[in-house]
């Protein structure tokens, strides 16, 4: 078995793929498809394990969120690690880690029991996603290869994260909750398995220390800036809330400080002057900011307002996810033709193109105008994604690509959480004001104007007449505020195609 510990010299050496690295590239998609899968099967599965387990809500939260808040914060830490220790063998670690934590998930008899598996799954995703990229970076030296097995690599990402609910909702009418957990062994069996024969070893052959410290600061950093957007987006802004940001900002700037002065910092800052790494980065938080802004009100508009169930919900989001898919793969021969960043920047406007569409919904109009906006929504999600994270790996030395995809993949997971925080907001913040709760007691109106399944929920107690009226004034007030969250999304995916081609223009 070939061991790739990548130097200099290795930089400028360019190989075709052999099949068996394509081999390995399906291993590797695999995983990632999985990982992307676990972040949002879980949200159909909740009444059914609110049932079982009887968590508190305090505890539901927890299920759901502590995942993206562990997986966020290690990141930069795994990336590094897998750098300096081999990333097949910290990819190899995590997927049994992730098979371990999937089967105490499964057979959780209690919200603790489930909410340790979460944490343990939290910790081996964080190993999986940069390791897995970082090894594409490593196999696939070869330009228009990379950029293709990249494109791959993307599309079981983005892919991945939309099909969550579909296949949660296939599992939950057949089986147990548990189900939603077990569709990971066999492909991290798998992975055990056929890792070592068809992935080669990488790693930096020269690391320098692993800064303890630095690790620290990046976990306090990115976990209460992450937990802050989320329960903002849940719950309004709170002192708690609040407090958790400014914890997290006063770390991150005590990590950047830190990287500055060590000899071998665990993110290279100055990595950030280049023009094509940091231009994919912003680019690639972006376009992740929208899609799951989109998906956020998308959902509930499809179920919630036009009345699908979810499961049909999540077959009326397929074209989307298959755009974003094919797209992604689309991206990698068209930048064949076409310079970077006119492929991007094309893909960013039809995205906002998509969100603007979003602005004809309406209470009556049927599934088909969300389907076309957001069909081009993901679109250009999955161009970004390709393109972004191959500028991100093609920008850096190979032996410090896991560092370099940590990046990238912490601008991914912080896109996906202020993407629901600020978009579903301001949805929520003109739900709030537009919703007519006069006729109601203050419990009831309390409870309406939490969310718009609270104020479903609350009809279905009401007189029939009081309750269709507050039926119609929430769905009114609901698509008012996608009206404006899809204009925002619009002009802040518009003004990101300009920048990409104003800074990518010479790449």
């Amino acid at each position: 078995m070939k061991d790739i510990s990548v130097g200099p010299a290795a930089q400028a050496q360019t190989q075709r793929a052999t099949p068996k690295d394509w081999l390995g590239l399906v291993v590797l998609a695999f995983a990632v498809l999985l990982i992307a899968v676990d972040g949002t099967v879980l949200d159909l599965a909740l009444p059914f394990i609110s049932s079982d387990l009887s968590p508190s809500s305090n505890q539901l939260l927890w299920i759901i969120d502590v995942y993206s808040f562990v997986l966020a914060g290690l990141l930069i830490t795994m990336g590094t690690l897998g750098d300096r220790i081999g990333r097949r063998k910290l990819l190899l670690i995590g997927a049994a880690g992730f098979g371990i934590a999937s089967v105490v998930a499964a057979f959780a008899t209690s919200p603790e029991m489930l909410i340790a598996a979460r944490v343990l799954q939290g910790v081996s995703g964080a190993t999986l996603m940069p390791a897995t990229l970082g090894l594409i970076r490593t196999i696939f030296t070869d330009p228009r290869q990379r950029v293709v097995a990249i494109g791959v690599w993307g599309a079981m990402a983005g892919g991945g994260a939309a099909a969550g609910p579909l296949v949660g909702g296939w599992l939950l009418e057949h089986f147990w909750w548990g189900s939603v957990f077990l569709i990971n062994i066999p492909v991290m069996l798998a992975l055990i398995a056929f890792g070592p024969l068809v992935i080669p070893e990488s790693k930096d052959p020269n690391p320098g220390t692993f800064d303890l410290i630095s690790s620290g600061l990046s976990m306090a950093a990115l976990v209460p800036l992450v937990y802050a957007v989320k329960e903002t987006a849940a719950h309004g802004i709170s002192v708690v809330n609040v407090g958790a940001a400014l914890v997290g900002i006063g770390a991150g700037i005590l990590f950047v400080r830190r990287q500055r002065r060590l000899d071998d910092p665990m993110i290279d800052l100055q990595l950030f002057s280049n023009p094509a790494f940091s231009t994919a980065v912003f680019t690639n938080f972006l376009s992740v900011f929208a899609l799951a802004g989109v998906l956020f009100f998308g959902a509930q508009y499809l179920q919630l307002v036009l009345g699908n169930s979810p499961l049909e919900a999540g077959l009326l989001l397929l074209p989307g996810t298959a755009s974003s898919i094919v797209t992604s793969l689309v991206a990698a021969y068209l930048v064949r033709i076409w310079s970077p960043a006119t492929v991007l920047g094309a893909g960013l406007a039809a995205a906002a193109v998509g969100a603007a569409v979003l602005f004809g919904l309406r209470v009556d109009s049927g599934p088909a105008l969300f389907i076309i906006g957001f069909v081009l929504v993901g679109a250009g999600a999955g161009t970004a994604l390709t393109l972004t994270s191959d500028l991100v790996v093609s920008s850096v030395r190979p032996e410090r690509a896991g560092a370099a995809s940590a990046v990238s993949e912490t601008a991914y997971e912080l896109g996906i959480a202020l993407g629901v925080a600020v978009l579903g907001t301001v949805v929520m913040s003109y739900f709030r004001r537009g919703l007519d709760v006069s006729g109601l007691d203050s419990d009831h109106a309390a409870s309406a104007q939490e969310t718009l399944g609270g104020a479903a929920s609350v009809a279905r107690d009401l007189p029939a007449e009081l309750g269709t009226a507050l039926t119609e004034s929430a769905h009114a007030a609901f698509v008012q505020g996608m009206h404006t969250a899809s204009l925002a999304t619009a002009a802040v995916l518009a003004a990101t195609a300009v920048y990409v081609v104003l800074r990518l223009r010479r790449k």
